[in-house]
């Protein structure tokens, strides 16, 4: 196994987990069929998923998650933390597209919340990836929940220099409060002021949002 390219930093790892990390299909399909339990949580990427949605590799997480890798495992934050989220919320801020859809095939929850944008429905608003986007709704994100550096997912999409009016009215669509505060930039609304998105601002009063709320950073 070749390391020189890359350094993985942990305290606590198991060979599963190193295994995962550098791409060794071959030698995580020996693991397991040795015995090896992917859902042991150790060191900084917690479980053996992680270690493969840190880097991307769809075909190990594909292995793992036959071989009864759990998407949903948090950890204890006191026992063997790891600095990593919900194994959805990962992938979705490293923005792996397809594993994300392989995890929420798989049962992942759409709805566990870690990491800087709370929810996976709030990373990929913010992004502007109006095709997750929509599956994460299919799936049962709920648009409203509270959490991570925006909010909400109406408040990540609004915050963003882009201007993503379909997400924005998706998101309306499927139910989302305009009215909810939170993040930098107290609402919505405010939001999509601040960086003169006139058509998203014109959506949002539409849509009820409330042009006398104040807050904000």
């Amino acid at each position: 196994m070749k390391t020189e390219s890359k350094k993985l930093e942990h305290d606590c790892v198991t060979t599963l987990q190193v295994a995962s990390y550098y791409g060794c299909k071959d030698f995580v399909q020996r693991l397991l069929e040795k015995g090896a339990k992917p859902n042991i949580q150790s060191g900084t990427y917690r479980t053996a998923l992680w270690a493969v949605l840190h880097e991307g590799h769809k075909g190990i997480a594909e292995l793992l998650l036959e071989k009864g890798a759990s998407p949903n495992i948090q950890g204890s934050p006191n026992v063997q933390g790891g600095q990593y989220g919900a194994a959805l919320q990962t992938a979705s801020e490293m923005g792996h597209k397809e594993i994300v859809t392989l995890l929420l095939d798989k049962g992942a929850d759409p709805n566990i919340q870690s990491g800087e944008y709370g929810t996976p429905l709030q990373a990929f608003s913010y992004r502007g990836d109006k095709e997750i986007v929509e599956l994460l709704l299919e799936k049962g994100a709920d648009p409203n929940i509270q959490g991570g550096e925006y909010g909400t997912a109406l408040l990540a999409a609004t915050a963003s220099f882009r201007e993503h009016k379909e997400i924005v009215k998706l998101l309306l669509d499927k139910g989302a409060d305009p009215n909810i505060q939170g993040g930098q930039y107290g609402t919505a609304l405010q939001a999509a002021s601040h960086w003169g998105h006139k058509e998203i601002v014109e959506l949002l009063l539409d849509k009820g949002a409330d042009p006398n709320i104040q807050g904000g950073e």
